[in-house]
């Protein structure tokens, strides 16, 4: 039995707490660099949309939107070429690098969902933004506390993410109004279920790069996951919830 007063059971309470304080405050910094980065992308994004759109039939996205051609193309597909590049080249890249590709992948992401604000009104894009994010935050947080393992869930997700974009693409040519609520509908919970997954997975990555070169690298990509969640899970809502412009 352990003696209350022995000194070194005291001193190993002491160093055993000390590196939990350690951690926890490792982990918080990380965490919270994470989600200023999400929350910071979120909003360059908006405010690209917003200024890119604004003027509503004579601003420059309807301009470009309804002229066609190959800047629209260029607009809609440079987001996915930069994803492409940060997923793929993560390790090759340095920390500023990924940074600068971050930021210019939300101000082409702002180009890109600059028509929401032309097909939608804004009272219904600022009461399904509030929602999307009280729902993100809640699932996050769920995410983040839960002692439950979501690991088991990650393949399942990405097979029903795999399936839904095949969904989209078929009905880009059907056109049927019940299959895109359905897709919406879907594609809500997927991401919701992405957003807890992703951030247990974000955390429990810091234990691996704690210390290392590849904590910033780590915090971006974090940042860049947790930031598809959001605006995929935004714009599903609004597409189940909006107010069309008449």
């Amino acid at each position: 039995m352990a003696n209350w007063s022995d000194p070194r059971t005291d001193a190993a309470y002491v160093t055993a707490g000390a590196r939990a304080d350690v951690r926890d405050a490792g982990l918080r910094s990380y965490m919270l660099s994470v989600y200023n980065y999400m929350a910071s992308g979120v909003l360059l994004t908006g405010i690209v949309a917003l200024a890119f759109s604004w003027g509503g039939e004579t601003s420059p996205a309807a301009q470009v939107f309804l002229s066609g051609g190959l800047l629209v193309w260029a607009i809609m597909l440079s987001p996915l070429a930069v994803v492409m590049v940060m997923s793929f080249g993560q390790g090759r890249l340095s920390t500023p690098a990924l940074q600068g590709l971050y930021w210019a992948y939300t101000v082409l992401m702002g180009l890109s969902l600059s028509t929401v604000f032309l097909v939608y009104t804004s009272t219904s894009i600022a009461q399904v933004f509030f929602a999307t994010a009280a729902g993100f935050a809640g699932l996050s947080l769920w995410g983040y506390t839960t002692k439950r393992d979501l690991s088991g869930f990650g393949t399942f997700l990405i097979m029903g993410l795999v399936g839904l974009i095949v969904a989209s693409i078929i009905n880009l040519f059907m056109r049927s109004g019940t299959l895109s609520l359905a897709i919406s509908g879907i594609g809500v919970l997927l991401f919701a279920g992405l957003t807890a997954y992703d951030t247990q997975k974000i955390k429990n990555l810091y234990f691996h790069v704690r210390g290392t070169d590849m904590m910033g690298k780590a915090v971006i990509m974090g940042a860049l996951e947790l930031y598809l969640d959001f605006v995929n899970m935004f714009l599903f809502l609004l597409r189940l919830f909006g107010s069309q412009r008449n």
